[in-house]
């Protein structure tokens, strides 16, 4: 039995118009997290380390600032800026590769005393921009006048805007290929369904303007953030020199070759009436849909995580089989999902296909992301305390919701297929439901016989039984013709009214089967859930690997362990009596935090020792609202005092007072900021 799927009508529109609101609010959901997502964009390297180190006071100025990063980063004149206090830039604007992730930009000579700051702007190996700035100081540290952005490179409209563009990209990217796949390789008949067409169309059109809109937004999205700056070809032509637009570039020329694919798949081949070419024509198709889908995967392989980190060599095509498990799944079931509400017929052998691709697929998928995970994640710590292993959690729930939910769909089409015998699951429906119909031997419904309006009126008049003059002759040529093309448009009226009902008996005798409408269900709940996968899978591109993120503070922690020398500071005095002039100098080892050891030294003008009555020292870490720590040194020698055990709870930049005593009632206090730890 062959049967119809019907077209949305008045009688149908409540169950449409649910459907839809039920994946519109889905995907609204799914797109306000992506949103909340991209703005900003998490970096996928680290700043782990520079010369001179955040915070730090150097006694003469450096010949250049160099930055340590987790990971190879792309770096362009001017991507490092060194700002003096009053907001000048002192660099050259040169910046140079010195090695191991590291990078320098060489600083003009005669350099002033007081803060500087260092802003940089890069994008890292995997195509992802970051930013960040610090501060260091020459001689002391002083007030500044620099004032950076707060908002981050990636982030705002265009970062908002980039990360639409990825997720559809994404979408596209699977419908196309899972379209593709499951009507090559599953149900060959469905390369006439005008539903399906649409969808790998639709698919193939989202993924080409998605990826138009990311080249154009790459330029903002790295750089100054503004839309404008999309149109800007000098920029585009920068874009265009980089690994990212390179990749871009090759996804729109492989999309040409895909285009060509989907026109000889849903035309050529679709016309084909001899099997044995239709055979080698979907041999064919099946060999070049391959290679051009594997070309469009390698375009994220070869441009973002997959091509950087330990193993990049293995991780790539790794990441290639993973991406086509995905699409060959998901587009799958986007596939039958649309089937199953719209195409005219499946056959049951389809659906078993497919639920073995889709079991190879869920197979492949659980292989290649525990590698993936281990490359990214590398520790349990991370897994459970990284945000991008929490996502990676919710990732894998997701999975197993969705595995769940197919071995539920799978039974469904089992129970079809039982009853009513291998047919398609639509004629299965169609002839459980009549048997069942059958066996509970009811009236026959009547239908329609009240009024001549409907269709049994058409039945009438085509049978020559109704009024009109219908029995009379004709008594001339052109009184025949007129009759005849009368009977002529209601005969194909009738077939239309016909035809109509037709289908709307199929579709309430399809509807009644709870077996048909269980896999329904079953599989609209496995597309949401899997619209929710591929929002926290694009989610996961944007977000920095737990791996880079804790090998970031590891080092950091390390920097901030090891010791960065005594802290040596210098304050003249004067404090009004007589003889009250001289200076006091105070060294502080290590110069870290923890345990340090307090030396402080008071000379005259003539640097001979100073032996001064009192000497008192506090420390006072305003940025966390700590202290006064108070310490009271021991005299040890003529102008010498010493302290042992001084705490320094943690690293920043500390208010050293002083307090001089040169005789019963003169007195100063005196201060200076210097950075320890």
């Amino acid at each position: 039995m062959r049967t119809t799927a019907p077209r949305p009508g008045p009688a149908s529109l409540t169950g449409y118009g649910r459907l839809l609101l039920v994946a519109v609010a889905l995907i609204g959901a799914v797109l306000g997290s992506v949103l909340a997502a991209a703005a900003p964009a998490d970096a996928h390297a680290a700043l782990t380390g520079s010369d001179p180190k955040q915070g730090a006071v150097v006694d003469k100025a450096p010949a250049q600032v160099s930055l340590s990063f987790s990971e190879k980063v792309a770096m362009s004149d001017g991507s490092v800026r060194v700002l003096d206090p009053a907001g000048k830039r002192v660099d050259t604007g040169k910046t140079s590769d010195l090695g191991s992730n590291a990078y320098g930009v060489k600083l003009k000579p005669g350099l002033p005393d007081g803060t500087f700051t260092v802003a940089y702007q890069v994008v890292s190996a995997d195509s992802h921009p970051i930013s960040g700035a610090f501060t260091f100081s020459i001689g002391a540290p002083s007030d500044t006048k620099v004032s950076l952005s707060d908002q981050e490179v990636g982030g705002g409209l265009v970062g908002a805007l980039y990360g639409f563009a990825r997720y559809i990209s994404y979408a596209g990217f699977t419908i196309v290929v899972g379209g593709a796949a499951f009507v090559l390789g599953c149900w060959q008949r469905g390369a006439g369904v005008r539903p399906l067409q649409r969808l790998v169309v639709g698919g193939w059109l989202s993924l080409t303007g998605a990826t138009l809109v990311m080249l154009l937004l790459r330029a903002p999205y790295t750089g100054s953030g503004k839309l404008g700056d999309a149109f800007d070809l000098a920029k585009l032509g920068d874009v265009l020199q980089t690994k990212t637009g390179a990749a871009l570039v090759s996804r729109l020329l492989l999309l040409a070759a895909a285009a060509l694919f989907i026109a000889v798949l849903f035309g050529a081949y679709e016309r084909r009436e001899d099997a044995k070419e239709k055979r080698d024509l979907a041999f064919g198709l099946a060999i070049g849909g391959s290679v051009v889908a594997i070309g469009i995967a390698a375009t994220w392989a070869l441009a973002e995580h997959a091509s950087t980190g330990i193993q990049a060599g293995i991780a790539m095509p790794v990441d290639v089989l993973h991406l086509l498990a995905v699409a060959a799944w998901l587009g799958g079931l986007a596939a039958l999902l649309l089937c199953l509400y719209r195409a005219p017929m499946i056959d049951a052998g389809a659906v078993r296909r497919f639920s073995r691709v889709a079991f190879a697929s869920v197979v492949t998928l659980a292989a290649t992301g525990l590698y993936q995970s281990w490359r990214q994640v590398g520790s349990w710590t991370a897994l459970v305390e990284t945000r991008y292993g929490q996502l990676l959690l919710v990732k894998i729930g997701l999975v197993v919701v969705l595995v769940g939910v197919a071995s539920v769909s799978r039974r469904w089409t089992g129970r079809i297929a039982g009853e009513a015998g291998g047919m398609a699951p639509e004629a299965a429906a169609a002839a459980v439901v009549e048997q069942r119909t059958s066996t509970k031997k009811k009236k026959p419904v009547a239908v329609a016989h009240s009024s001549k309006t409907g269709v049994s009126a058409e039945v009438e008049i085509a049978e020559g039984k109704g009024g009109g003059g219908g029995g009379g002759k004709s008594t001339g040529g052109k009184g025949a013709d007129s009759k005849a093309d009368g009977q002529d448009k209601r005969s194909a009226q009738l077939a239309r009214q016909q035809a109509a009902m037709d289908s709307a008996r199929e579709k309430r005798i399809r509807d009644a089967d709870p077996h048909r409408s269980g896999l329904r269900r079953s599989v609209f709940a496995e597309a949401g859930v899997a619209v929710v996968l591929l929002a926290v899978t694009t989610i996961l591109t944007s977000t920095e690997p737990g791996r880079t993120e804790e090998e970031a503070k590891n080092a950091s922690s390390t920097s901030a362990q090891q010791p960065a020398g005594p802290v040596k500071i210098k304050i003249p005095f004067d404090t009004g009596g007589q003889d009250g002039k001289g200076a006091v100098r105070l060294e502080l080892t290590p110069g870290r935090t923890g345990s340090n050891d307090l030396h402080v030294f008071a000379n005259r003008p003539n640097g001979s020792a100073f032996d001064i009555p009192e000497v008192k020292v506090s420390f006072t870490l305003k940025s966390k609202d700590l202290g006064p720590l108070p310490v009271a040194p021991d005299r040890i020698a003529t102008g010498h005092w010493s302290a042992s055990g001084v705490q320094i709870p943690m690293a920043g930049k500390w208010q050293v007072k002083v307090t001089v005593r040169t005789s019963d009632i003169d007195q100063v206090t005196l201060d200076k900021n210097v950075q320890i730890g």
